[in-house]
């Protein structure tokens, strides 16, 4: 009877040691999903408070939110790390970048996942949407893109450069233009209305092609045609052209760029906005969290001179009689142009990014006041010269806003967050893609940094809501911008008391630290702060896209 109870002992260890070896193989022929984000802080996007959880992916997207007791292929650990929805970029500028460099290295290092480009429209014309749309996708992009199209895109292709109103054939082949890019998957239409010949556009002619872009439930989106002290009035066009166009209203980087306006300008948007939303106008904002702006030195020149396009500005510029009247005008104003020399409060706040010539390379960096002493002339004589002598858009950083202005914008329940700035083309030289600017590198992680953790103007549910469910809300983004069981797997796991931008005006090319792993449907991009090379990304196509067969969607 002994020997028998033995034997049984022997043979349960045996079984036992058996099972402890066949572990490792069970548990792999287990992993159900592809992959379990375990132990995180969930905040599911929507303003909720973060929850306890597990994160199951499969296929792309969240299978499951909980304790998930399956394995995955592949296991993140993110104890004591917050789980977010991927971060949506709503005013991005990486159209033309992608074609070139589809790893967006710089937006995933910061937890972008999604970007809606646009602003100048797409980089090929209306009837080239959909074979631009089909190349992004053959070479393969990291993140999720969609993009507008440009007004001016429509007026430059029927009037060139010309400083004119269409006539009413003319206005027609505008609005044929614009429904063949709403057909090809455009998200809506845009106005960039400081730059020429965005800037020729009436508020007419923006209604009538508007009209076409909501008729196939796109957006208008506007650089509005001033964001200085005629702020207020700019957003009323802006809302005049979505209540008569058929179509919501988004207010690209929100400021109040005047200095005498500082405090009572931005409340002023607000009030304006929230009337309009409060008689039923779709409308809002997306705003980047710095005090400076960024763009071509050129935007210091009056509207009038851009017509006939480069080769007319550049001569203007070179007689002496017309330089002469650039330069009154850069004092007094002139009709149809936002003075952004009076926005930045001079020359001191206007400091030059990248001169596109290396032979004046040594002034980046420096104000057009210092280049101007250095250089003997004057600040508005030295701008001149400088966009002359250029071999490309040169550009420079305005320092025209307040911290309060941004603040008080943060607040308001319907901005969104927009960085104005590209992906990488080269990321062993990331030169201008950000236009020398910081919030190319820094913009989304600096919204937890700054003003979450540091200033507590939001809380982290807010922030996050701004970056992910609202967006999606705002953009119409089928299936993303939370963690819910059946969305798009676009995640980003960070560190709250570590994340950082380090991204500076000095140094804008640094990226954030903190953030750990950032997932696009359902792949891991970024790990441990190194992207891996995956191209997961999709193409975001508006809802006007129709395919062979005439049907709409994606």
């Amino acid at each position: 009877m002994n020997n028998f109870r033995r034997n049984v002992a022997r043979l349960l260890i045996c079984l036992i040691a058996l099972n402890v070896l066949r572990a490792p193989v069970a548990a792999q022929q287990a992993a159900v999903y592809d992959v379990v984000i375990r132990n995180g802080r969930v905040l599911d996007g929507a303003g909720n408070p973060w929850i306890l959880a597990d994160v199951a992916i499969k296929d792309g997207r969240f299978a499951r939110i909980g304790k998930v007791l399956e394995r995955g292929r592949q296991e993140i650990d993110a104890t004591g790390r917050y789980v977010s929805p991927g971060w949506i970029d709503v005013m991005d500028q990486s159209g033309r970048a992608l074609m070139q460099n589809g790893l967006a290295e710089n937006k995933l290092m910061m937890g972008v996942t999604t970007a809606i480009g646009g602003e100048g429209g797409t980089p090929v014309p209306a009837d080239k949407i959909a074979d631009y749309f089909a190349g992004l996708e053959k070479t393969g992009i990291s993140i999720n893109f969609g993009t507008y199209f440009s007004q001016t895109q429509t007026r430059v292709a029927v009037l060139g450069q010309d400083s004119r109103a269409p006539n009413a054939e003319e206005l027609q082949r505008m609005k044929a233009i614009m429904e063949t890019a709403m057909k090809a998957g455009a998200m809506g239409m845009t106005t960039a209305l400081i730059y020429p010949p965005s800037s020729y556009a009436s508020t007419n002619e923006l209604i009538e092609v508007a009209k076409v872009a909501g008729q196939y439930g796109g957006i208008y989106a506007s650089h509005i045609r001033g964001e200085g002290k005629e702020l207020v009035q700019s957003i009323e066009e802006a809302i005049t052209i979505g209540e008569k166009g058929g179509l919501p209203v988004e207010i690209f980087h929100l400021k109040a760029a005047f200095q005498p306006g500082w405090g009572r300008l931005m409340r002023q948007a607000g009030r304006k906005i929230d009337e309009a939303r409060a008689r039923g106008v779709d409308v809002a904002a997306d705003m980047y969290l710095y005090t400076a702006g960024g763009t071509g030195l050129e935007a210091v020149i009056p509207s009038w001179a851009f017509e006939g396009g480069a080769t007319k500005l550049l001569e203007r510029i070179k007689d002496p009689a017309t330089r002469a009247r650039l330069k009154r005008e850069m004092v007094t104003g002139s009709p149809g142009w936002w003075n952004i020399i009076e926005a930045a409060g001079g020359w001191d706040g206007i400091v030059l990014a990248n001169a596109q010539n290396k032979d004046h390379a040594h002034f980046q960096g420096k104000s057009l006041t210092q280049i101007a002493k250095e250089w003997k002339k004057t600040p508005a004589d030295a701008a001149l010269d400088l966009i002359a002598a250029g071999n490309g858009r040169v550009t420079a950083i305005y320092h025209m806003m307040s911290e309060q202005d941004v603040i008080t914008a943060l607040k308001f329940p319907w901005t969104s967050i927009g960085s104005d700035a590209g992906a990488l083309v080269n990321a062993a030289n990331p030169d201008t893609l950000g236009l020398g600017h910081p919030r190319g590198f820094g913009n989304f992680p600096r919204l937890i940094a700054r003003y979450v953790r540091e200033k507590r103007v939001l809380t982290l549910e807010q922030a996050i809501r701004k970056m992910t469910s609202w967006p999606a809300t705002r953009m119409r983004l089928n299936a993303r911008g939370v963690i819910k069981e059946g969305c798009w797997a676009d995640v980003v796991i960070f560190d709250y008391n570590t994340i950082q931008d380090l991204a500076t005006y000095e140094k804008p090319f640094v990226s954030p630290v903190g953030i750990d792993y950032v997932l696009v449907n359902g792949q891991v991009v970024i790990d441990r702060g190194k992207h891996t090379g995956a191209r997961p990304g999709q193409v975001i196509y508006g809802p006007g896209r129709t395919n062979n067969n005439g049907a709409t969607g994606e």
